[in-house]
């Protein structure tokens, strides 16, 4: 309690008026049109932030939901193989295929295997220095090394076991991969390269003097080491699609043909399997169909927004362009690139739009595309740069531009600064208030008190005279 407000309890009996109600009932009237104002001003920006970031949001769930449907679901022109042990196959993200090919996989990429002689005591040292692996292709008894690959040398040091010199390879994480096998003969090392024909590697040992043995695990076909320690040489995967010879040199041989990549993975020489792209035809009805009514919910909300007798968005420039947006959808040119009597439009697949701005399908239209040009109407539903779900991700891209003050997205970052300094300009004017209240209480504090006194003074005056009138009696 302020020191103000005990004066004026304390001097309740002076004018019998509550001074501390008074002031604060007088400075929220004082500032009662001017608190409204702002409320209703917060009230109603929330108001537009929520519907606009509703709008943006369900605009955003229809083109991801359609874009999954495009990539994965049914609508997904995905490629299938008949033989599933051959390899197998996708579409990269952004690509499209179709037709059919016949694959045929000669032989598979590998990587090359050598190991090291056998060694009776797993435990004893191999000597001290290093390894330098150097790569390229192992053919028999030559090398033809790679310019194109670096060198990779390891250091051993005195003392290391067959297994360092696994940990010690496998540390420089060189493409290059080691163990230690346990066989009939002994103790082997056992290092692996990665797949493709250059990717071979020959093994030259410097050993520190006083502590030889690396040697040992040196190779090179050409200076007459033991060819029976190569147990794998390294090799390209070779195969034919459509009769047409192409190699790899991973098993992951990408795409090799439009909107088809291959991981091989078995062999079929001499009896070729088909990949095909099934045509998303016989589920496009029904997914135009759910396509409408999910931009019907749009526009329905974006209509009620946009009404001027009182929608929340009935002046907002971000609602209005998405208003006009949507009014060209049927027209809009969705495929640029489809050749000459291809469809092109939405309109080809029979989206239609009615007079209040909502669409309906016209089946009819639709049936006909299909019948005329079913492939065409196919190469409308894919992820890539063209088609229906670019179209409708473009329109949820460009509404959730923020840098853009057309746009839904730029309207709610304005409505939200504006927001913001609504909330200043309340709190600036609650302190304004607060002011005006406590000068109120100060002020009101010395009336009561002069009040008390007056009525004290009359109190005594009044004792007086009726003290003189007693004596004349």
């Amino acid at each position: 309690m302020s020191a103000a407000s005990s004066i004026i309890v304390g001097l309740g009996a002076g004018s019998g008026i509550d001074m501390a109600k008074l002031a604060s009932d007088l400075a929220t009237a004082q500032f009662a049109l001017r608190n409204d104002r702002l409320t209703e001003k917060s009230e109603t920006l929330d108001r537009q932030i929520s519907t606009a970031s509703a709008l943006k949001n369900s605009l955003s769930l229809l083109a991801s939901a359609l874009g999954e449907r495009v990539r994965a679901g049914d609508l997904a022109v995905t490629p299938q193989i008949a033989n599933g042990s051959v390899a197998a196959v996708s579409s990269p993200i952004g690509t499209a295929g179709r037709g059919s090919y016949s694959l045929e996989v000669l032989a598979l990429a590998r990587g090359q295997t050598l190991a090291s002689p056998a060694f009776a005591d797993a435990a004893a040292p191999v000597g001290a220095g290093s390894l330098t692996f150097r790569f390229g292709e192992t053919s028999g008894e030559s090398f033809a090394g790679d310019t194109a690959q670096a060198a990779v040398t390891i250091d051993i040091a005195p003392g290391a076991k067959l297994s360092d010199v696994a940990i010690a390879i496998n540390a420089k994480r060189a493409g290059l991969t080691a163990y230690v096998a346990q066989t009939a003969q002994g103790a082997q090392l056992v290092v692996k390269g990665a797949e493709g024909a250059r990717s071979g590697f020959v093994i030259e040992a410097t050993e520190t003097p006083g502590a030889e043995g690396l040697a040992a695990l040196a190779w090179n076909p050409q200076n007459g080491s033991d060819p029976a320690r190569l147990l794998a040489a390294s090799a390209d995967a070779q195969f034919k699609l459509d009769g047409l010879a192409m190699t790899s040199r991973t098993n992951d041989a990408g795409m090799v043909a439009p909107g088809l990549a291959l991981k091989l993975t078995g062999t079929n020489a001499g009896a070729p399997t088909t990949i095909a792209f099934p045509s998303p035809v016989g589920t496009i009805a029904s997914a135009m169909q759910d396509l409408v009514g999910a931009i019907n919910e749009v526009v329905g909300d974006l209509n009620t927004a946009t009404d001027p007798m009182g929608g929340d968005l009935s002046r907002d420039p971000g609602a209005r362009a998405l208003k006009r947006t949507l009014s060209g959808l049927a027209g809009m040119v969705v495929m640029p690139n489809a050749p000459e009597g291809a469809p092109r439009t939405l309109s080809d697949l029979g989206l239609a739009i009615e007079r209040d701005g909502t669409f309906r399908l016209d089946e009819t239209r639709l049936q006909a595309t299909l019948e005329r040009d079913p492939a065409g109407v196919a190469a409308m539903f894919t992820s890539g740069l063209y088609g229906v779900y670019a179209t409708v991700d473009k329109i949820a891209r460009s509404a959730s531009t923020t840098g853009d003050p057309g746009s839904l997205a730029g309207s709610i970052a304005r409505y939200q600064t504006q927001s913001t300094q609504v909330s200043d300009d309340t709190a600036k004017l609650l302190d304004q208030q607060e002011r005006l209240r406590a000068t109120m209480v100060a002020r009101f504090a010395k009336a009561d008190v002069r009040i008390g006194e007056s009525q004290s003074t009359l109190s005594f005056l009044k004792s007086q005279i009726d003290a003189w009138n007693s004596s004349k009696d």
